[in-house]
């Protein structure tokens, strides 16, 4: 492959990665968080870029609700246990929830829904949503990382007198469980972040604070939708 071929390649990635609506989202939510930790909640250029921002992602998130809804009607995997349904259905359905409501918010922001207090009481109730929605993720990946440990042990018994990492299953469950770590890992620094934005603990998590979380929960999602790499062929 030549130099050329080569930045054809991975521009290619980079278009494919900006196409996703998701993507888009992401990077701008960095921007969002990485200016509230500039500003600290006092007005100034960051606070502006934050609130614009903040503003701006709103319509990303238009009719977003569906999917989560869809998610809460779709059926489980099977041989999933019924605590982790439970946890993993409530997930969707507070997680559609804040994005449906977040909808009103934005119209709120914009003018078009003239009763503000309303708007403000249904933000923070949306928050709550998504703090609760961040709660059972963080639950629904301890358990199944647990899950994943015992299938990982019981497959090093099973492959004890050879290479381990040379058998397909069992790197596809260690790429699984790092995947899953790293999910846990955001939705453990989204509840702080939620905790910040509800101003639920205020001496402790300043704005400052929820700015540092959020960008790098914010980082953590960009690489989660990293399109993987083509395979090189060998020639």
């Amino acid at each position: 492959m030549t130099t050329l071929d080569a930045t054809r390649a991975e521009l290619a990635l980079v278009v494919l990665y900006l196409n996703k609506a998701e993507a888009r989202d992401k990077i701008c939510r960095a921007i969002q968080y990485g200016s509230k930790f500039l500003s600290n909640g006092q007005p100034g250029t960051a606070q502006n870029v934050d609130k614009s921002t903040s503003l701006a992602r709103k319509v990303f998130r238009l009719f977003k609700f569906v999917n989560d809804l869809h998610g809460l009607i779709s059926p489980v995997p099977q041989g999933t246990p019924l605590p982790l349904v439970l946890l993993g259905k409530s997930k969707n359905a507070l997680l559609s929830t804040f994005l449906f409501l977040d909808q009103i918010v934005w119209l709120g922001r914009t003018g078009i829904y003239k009763n503000k207090e309303r708007a403000e009481l249904l933000g923070r109730i949306s928050l709550y949503c998504w703090m609760g929605s961040s709660i059972c993720t963080t639950l629904v990946e301890v358990g199944e990382l647990g899950r994943l440990s015992a299938s990982i042990k019981k497959f090093e018994k099973e492959l004890k007198n050879t290479d381990k990492y040379q058998n397909e299953q069992y790197r596809a469950k260690l790429q699984k469980s790092n995947e899953r770590s790293l999910a846990l890992v955001k939705a453990g620094i989204d509840i702080v972040v939620a905790v910040g934005l509800l101003q639920l603990a205020p001496k402790k998590v300043t704005p400052r604070v929820t700015g540092a979380f959020g960008f790098t929960s914010s980082l953590i999602s960009c690489y989660q939708l990293l399109p993987s790499r083509p395979k090189s062929k060998i020639a």
